[in-house]
């Protein structure tokens, strides 16, 4: 018998006997039937079937080759990882604001070109998605936002009453958080490290870091921030005037978020702190809110929990803070 042929009856023999071995996730599953997402148009439902499903619901449609072991033990990975991001599965049972930030979560993962993965859509092509399917998206999700437009005389207001807000904040008591983490007044002279504009909730937010945080930044050392680092996220509510441009409107909240792997290791390291319109209330019903913000930023486990990507500071800024 010719060693190759010996070969060849050896991996066939392999092959065969490991297909034994199945990931107990997806083995004898049978997919959930899911044919419409709550308040969501129908051609929007139908690509998201058609490409998101898969991984990020209960109904997983496995073709023949997504069966074969070892790479359905590839493909529960896969399944795993983005039900933890997002599910599909729970989308009815959100409410109105969760379910747009899941959607507006998606549309941001597609325009980044994170997903569909590439390794996915090489051997499932038909599930890429095309410009018009992205079109469709963004249309629905600007359709459901909460952006008003407002005529330009009411900008000067808008301005007054933030500056009002700017100057008046820190001369009043602020309540510590719940968690006990105190307010932090001189967050606005920090570097502004990057800009979001969540129009799935009609808020703009400008993210500003602190000393530590911008050093890591510019010492490319993001992937685990040092203790030390904090992060304020402002957010106003968004206003759209009579030409289309997009404005801050009035002051929403403002958010912390605290590196100390030792003080805060039941959150993953982070402390967290909220503080919501101009009398700056403590965000949170009792002292465990801070698992709800760790929930949330759970998605971004491989980049330390922190969703932000700063901008390349280490170009711009030649001074030290």
């Amino acid at each position: 018998m010719k060693p190759l042929f010996k070969i060849i009856i050896i991996l066939s023999v392999v092959l065969l006997a490991i297909q034994f071995f199945r990931p107990s996730d997806i083995q004898g599953t049978k997919p959930k039937s899911i044919t419409t997402l709550s308040g969501v148009p129908k051609e929007v439902t139908a690509f998201l079937q058609n490409s998101c499903f898969d991984c990020h619901s209960s109904q997983t449609n496995l073709r023949w080759f997504d069966k074969i072991t070892p790479v359905n033990f590839l493909v529960a990975s896969h399944i795993r990882e983005g039900k933890k991001a997002f599910d599909f599965s729970k989308y009815d049972s959100l409410n109105s604001a969760q379910q747009s930030a899941m959607l507006y979560y998606a549309l941001n993962k597609v325009l980044s070109g994170e997903m569909p993965l590439y390794s996915y859509t090489l051997v499932h092509p038909n599930t890429k998605l095309s410009h018009q399917d992205i079109e469709i998206l963004k249309n629905y999700l600007n359709s459901i936002s909460k952006r008003k437009k407002i005529d330009t005389t009411q900008m000067a207001a808008n301005e007054e009453k933030n500056n009002m807000t700017h100057h008046t904040e820190t001369a009043k008591y602020v309540k510590k958080s719940l968690n006990g983490i105190n307010y932090i007044p001189d967050y606005r002279t920090w570097k502004a490290i990057s800009s979001s504009d969540r129009f799935d909730n009609g808020t703009m937010r400008i993210i500003y870091a602190n000393n530590v945080a911008v050093k890591a930044i510019q010492d490319g050392q993001t992937a685990i921030w040092p203790d030390g680092a904090v992060f304020a996220k402002v957010a106003w509510v968004q206003q759209t005037d009579i030409s289309g441009n997009i404005i801050n409107g009035s002051f929403k909240q403002v958010e912390f978020m605290i590196k100390d792997s030792k003080k805060y290791p039941q959150t993953k390291g982070w402390g967290f702190a909220r503080w919501v319109g101009n009398d700056l209330k403590p965000y949170g019903n009792n002292v465990n809110f801070a698992q709800e913000c760790i929930s949330c930023h759970s998605p971004m486990k491989n980049q330390d929990y922190v969703f932000t990507s700063p901008l390349n500071l280490i170009s711009f800024l030649n001074t030290k803070n």
